[in-house]
């Protein structure tokens, strides 16, 4: 897409709510019509590496298409000489809204706004192939504010994941992502999750609340990943009304994700998992319930699972270790971890803190503050 002039703010609304309009017409520099389709260049000449743009233009029902396939390819072969691209990135940007469009074949993530706040991404369609490595789809990173609504995913990675940093960085940069509302998500993907949290969160998540979840012939429904070395934490999470069919893995938590971005950081830095309620979850032709692994020396805690139905084919179903938490009418029978604390339910964190519109951005300290104010009050808007 082509640089816009900049336009001023939209104003912010809380999610669900009606995506507000931009001043100028149609035929402005940046529009994009029902009937286009905007093509990535396969042609790697024509790729400049060139400093972020601070703002677009908006659209109208259109389509972007990434052709990662050539990306694809080099990522398999390895020999890429940059990092790949996002299909739409923003950066340091509040006031955005993404809309009505339909998104294909990214070369690495989909939509990946970071160090953003009040974000709302809704009736967006994201495509690619089943097999295409890391093409997420939804991918908020140290945002605030975040909606994310009535989307549908088919890809081959994380339909929707949050993320806050990575290791040391992530820790030493300390930008969280909270207050994040999702609902209405319909998802497939065989190589990643329905919905997911990490492993990128050393600055940490928090107060996220998932409800209408549709999540189909898919690796994993629900999964947080984490690892020693991550530090940050996952905490006051609230997912319910979650439907899955032909799924491997329902629900997995996993404390051994042991990728690293290199050898600097601290192994004694260790996450905090707690207060992540799962309920009123059906699931048919379930591979395995749930594998729930937490971190030597580093129970993960208040994990709690209610009302949860599963039609599992492996005869045994639940593998949990190293956590704490509660569970009522799970089927099939949760493992004895979280059966142990069976008339505690207020432990169960209730989604109830959680609103769109209460946490505040917060005031940043370090020198890329300068780049935050140059994009306060600025609006970004595909419609």
């Amino acid at each position: 897409m082509k640089r816009s002039a900049s336009v001023s703010a939209p104003p912010y609304c809380p999610c669900p709510c009606r995506a507000p309009r931009l001043p100028g017409s149609r035929e402005a520099q940046g529009t994009m019509d029902r009937a286009v389709t905007r093509h990535g260049v396969p042609d790697s000449s024509h790729w400049p590496v060139i400093d972020p743009l601070p703002s677009y233009g908006r659209g109208a029902n259109g389509s972007i298409d990434g052709q990662g396939a050539i990306w694809w390819g080099w990522f398999h072969n390895h020999t890429l000489n940059y990092t790949r691209p996002h299909l739409v990135e923003l950066m340091y940007s509040t006031n955005v809204v993404i809309s009505n469009l339909t998104f294909k074949n990214s070369p690495f993530w989909n939509i990946h706004p970071v160090y953003c706040s009040q974000v709302l991404v809704r009736h967006v369609t994201i495509l690619a192939p089943l097999n295409s490595p890391n093409t997420d789809g939804v991918t908020p990173d140290s945002s605030t504010n975040v909606c994310i609504n009535h989307c549908y995913v088919r890809n081959g990675g994380d339909v929707i994941v949050i993320k806050s940093g990575w290791d040391e960085y992530g820790i030493s940069f300390a930008q969280p992502s909270s207050n994040i509302s999702i609902s209405d998500i319909t998802g497939e993907t065989r190589g990643g999750s329905g919905i997911a949290f990490g492993s990128e969160m050393s600055g940490g998540i928090s107060e996220v609340r998932a409800v209408g979840l549709r999540i189909v012939n898919s690796l994993h429904g629900i999964r947080i990943k984490t690892a020693p070395g991550r530090g940050g934490y996952v905490e006051n999470v609230y997912i319910a009304d979650v439907s899955m069919d032909n799924v491997s893995m329902a629900i997995r938590i996993t404390g051994n994700y042991g990728e690293h971005p290199d050898d600097k950081y601290d192994s004694t830095a260790l996450p905090v998992i707690s207060n992540i309620t799962i309920k009123d979850v059906v699931g048919v032709n379930i591979g395995v319930a749930g594998i729930l692994e937490g971190i030597q020396g580093d129970n993960f805690s208040n994990i709690c699972l209610s009302n949860v139905s599963l039609s599992v084919q492996s005869a045994h179903p639940w593998n949990c270790s190293l956590i704490e938490g509660y569970s009522n009418s799970v089927i099939p029978e949760s493992c004895e971890q979280l059966r142990s604390n069976c008339r505690q339910t207020s432990i169960c964190y209730d989604g109830s803190s959680s609103s769109v519109m209460s946490v505040q951005q917060p005031r940043h300290t370090s020198p890329t503050s300068r780049l935050l104010d140059l994009f306060t009050g600025v609006g970004f808007i595909l419609v």
